[in-house]
């Protein structure tokens, strides 16, 4: 199986398991999780469920999860066969193959017996970083494929050991942001807090219940800009000599200043059923797009943070010294 197939197998996978997770948003936030009653893989009792809305969402969603499943099948596969060589290649199609597993059996068990807001919530982290791995996945391919015949070693620009800290420090934290985030969904506390930026007219509000909630949300989402904005800087300015690194720390400011800003058109569309959908969905696949690029540059940080680091100028090899 040539390098390119390889890279649009990846391609595809990915692609599903986007699918798989925005599906997976789309079923929380019109409240479809029953759609099909408490039955599973069956809805309803039926193979083919009713024509109501509840029901097509979360049918539709069990169907793209099943195909997720059997991309990341396949990857495993075709990865392991022609790919074994590649530690990093096979370390992500092994996590995207692990985590839409969990993910899948987490959705089966909600279904079937109502789980906890806590355990709900790890569901959709465990549903992202299987897209963040494959996300990665796809990303290592394309920069495979695009050296072609074999040449010579060149060395990459190293980057500091504290730099590639911070940045998984980043990462780590982003998820961490995920989870209240998602925690504050399965808790029906999104308008705990009311008004922007103050939480209900006051900067601390009172901490209890719902409100307690959505406010240590926001706090956590305003320290994440924060720590994402510091990032960014030392990525852009302190490695100028590597303009992927560059281009990710850009990407990665721009991701969370546009999630942060998503927040007060949740506010504001709050009381519109249908505007407010869409922009839950806008704010989720924001943070998911942020969580994606930083899983990315974590492993070229690592790589790059070793004593030294060199890549096929036109080959598929990379050699760790």
């Amino acid at each position: 199986m040539s390098n390119k197939q390889l890279k649009w197998l990846s391609y595809v996978t990915c692609l599903v398991m986007f699918l798989a997770t925005f599906g997976g948003m789309v079923v929380t936030k019109t409240e479809s999780g029953l759609g099909c009653g408490q039955e599973w893989p069956l809805c309803n009792g039926k193979f083919v469920p009713a024509y109501t809305l509840a029901s097509m969402i979360e049918y539709s969603h069990r169907a793209i999860s099943g195909l997720a499943g059997l991309a990341a099948l396949a990857s495993l596969i075709a990865f392991w066969k022609f790919k074994r060589d590649r530690r990093d290649l096979m370390t992500y199609v092994i996590l995207t193959s692990i985590f839409v597993i969990l993910q899948a059996i987490m959705g089966a068990m909600a279904v079937v017996k109502p789980q906890t807001p806590s355990v709900m919530a790890l569901h959709f982290g465990f549903a992202l970083i299987a897209f963040a791995s494959s996300t990665m996945l796809a990303l290592g391919m394309r920069r495979i494929e695009k050296a072609k015949e074999p040449d010579h070693l060149i060395s990459l620009p190293r980057v500091s050991k504290s730099f590639r800290n911070l940045v998984w420090f980043t990462t780590i934290y982003t998820y961490i942001v995920v989870y209240i985030g998602a925690f504050v969904t399965h808790t029906d506390s999104s308008g705990g807090c009311s008004g922007w930026p103050l939480c209900n007219g006051q900067v601390i509000p009172e901490l209890s219940g719902g409100v307690g909630i959505a406010f240590m949300h926001r706090v956590a989402a305003a320290i994440l800009l924060i720590v994402v904005a510091i990032m960014g800087h030392y990525a852009y300015w302190r490695n100028r000599d590597h303009r992927e690194i560059q281009m990710l720390g850009i990407a990665s400011v721009v991701l969370c200043v546009l999630q942060i800003l998503s927040g007060p058109l949740l506010i504001a569309t709050m009381d519109n059923a249908e505007l407010y959908i869409f922009a839950a969905l806008g704010h989720t696949l924001l943070i998911s797009a942020l969580f994606g690029v930083l899983c990315y540059l974590s492993v070229r940080a690592w790589q790059l943070s070793k004593s030294e680091f060199q890549m096929p100028r036109h080959s598929d090899s990379v050699s760790y010294k």
